[in-house]
């Protein structure tokens, strides 16, 4: 049993008692039936899927905070996905930047399981209709591919790595999957001072944002500490999927305000960055919504031929998201004068448990 663990039993007990331990612990459901819940959630889409079943393969996405933010709409000729603005992260997000780029991914996602399925069209993006992205469908030719197989099974798997180095060949894979979207660059980092340098800046960021009352207001309110709280909801960030143990729900508030500091955090994060192969990051040639979204689809597309090569991922975006840190990430990526997208680590390690997305009800209009 980890240190962490014999601590937060210690103050179960301490802070409720042993009865209100065991009352918890009935209350927190079970890994079986989470893993259940993401099984049924990640199946094989079928030969003949319809447009549901399209928008099922875009919701397993990469997305911020796990909220899910964004409404589908089927159309005779396609499908529309517009942002859902009362899932927004007010704190860590104020202009929605990452809100779009998650759309991005789970565009690009859709757009790779209809050609998969014979159905390959186009996606576009209307400033005038809030952001909708639209894709249309067309009647290509084209099949599965390495991209397609991995929607289902990739993750950001937010925990140690091996600290094994990405082959050249590998690494170049990476990149014409990033580049086949245009208007998006990517920088990719595998030198070990510049690594160092990009984590610098992750620490700088965390720091700040764990100082910040309203950035962790908005984090707890998006935290699920226990697979019940994680089925209930189908969205946010499940501590299990990060390597953290599993607590009662009114456990996991006071177990944060105990040991979530900025001192263990920072630590965590340089032993992680340490670990990976590698870093990217992806800039946009303009910031606005549109080419947020087109950051989104470049980093999609990465994150799954990542997956497709044995390679894990995790984002690291408090550079991103604190804006006087912004310049000096985009310099050390080599597009000074950029608005840095997303950053990201990569490299080897062991599958985390995967987080779970709402049912397709929940995000159809």
């Amino acid at each position: 049993m980890k240190r962490r663990d014999i601590l937060l039993g210690a103050a179960a007990v301490a802070a409720g008692g042993a009865g209100a331990v065991l009352l918890g612990l009935r209350q927190m459901g079970s890994m079986d039936e989470y893993d259940a819940a993401v099984a049924a959630s990640r199946s094989a889409l079928s030969q003949a899927p319809e447009a549901r079943d399209f928008v099922r393969f875009a919701t397993l996405a990469a997305n911020s905070h796990n909220t899910q933010a964004w409404r589908f709409s089927l159309a005779g000729g396609g499908i529309e996905i517009r942002p859902d603005l009362s899932k927004r992260l007010a704190a860590v997000d104020p202009d929605d930047h990452h809100l779009y780029a998650s759309i991005g991914c789970a565009a690009e996602n859709l757009a790779i399981a209809a050609a998969a399925r014979g159905k390959s069209g186009e996606l576009n993006f209307d400033p005038a209709q809030d952001g909708v992205v639209r894709f249309a469908y067309g009647d290509g030719t084209s099949g599965p591919s390495d991209l397609f197989e991995a929607i289902t099974t990739r993750q950001s798997t937010r925990g140690d790595y091996d600290g094994r180095t990405v082959s050249g060949g590998d690494l170049q894979k990476l990149r014409v999957a990033a580049d086949a979207i245009r208007g998006v660059d990517l920088a990719l980092i595998t030198d070990r001072p510049q690594i160092d340098r990009v984590r610098d800046l992750v620490i700088a960021g965390n720091s700040a944002q764990l100082a910040d009352p309203a950035f962790m207001h908005e984090l707890k309110a998006w935290l699920r500490f226990n697979p019940w709280q994680a089925m209930l909801t189908g969205d946010g960030l499940f501590s299990a999927t990060s390597g953290n143990p599993v607590l009662p729900a009114w456990l996991g508030p006071l177990a944060i305000d105990a040991f979530f500091t900025a001192g263990a955090e920072n630590d965590k994060y340089a032993r992680q960055i340490a670990s990976s192969a590698g870093i990217a990051i992806f800039a946009a040639e303009k910031d606005d919504p549109e080419h947020w979204v087109l950051a989104g689809r470049a980093c999609q597309r990465f994150a799954l031929q990542a997956t497709a090569l044995g390679i894990k991922h995790a984002f690291i975006n408090q550079p991103v998201e604190v804006p006087t840190l912004r310049p000096e990430l985009a310099r050390v990526a080599g597009l000074p004068g950029r608005r840095p997208d997303i950053l990201m680590r990569f490299g080897y390690g062991p599958a985390l448990p995967y987080s779970l997305r709402r049912p397709v009800e929940a995000v159809l209009s």
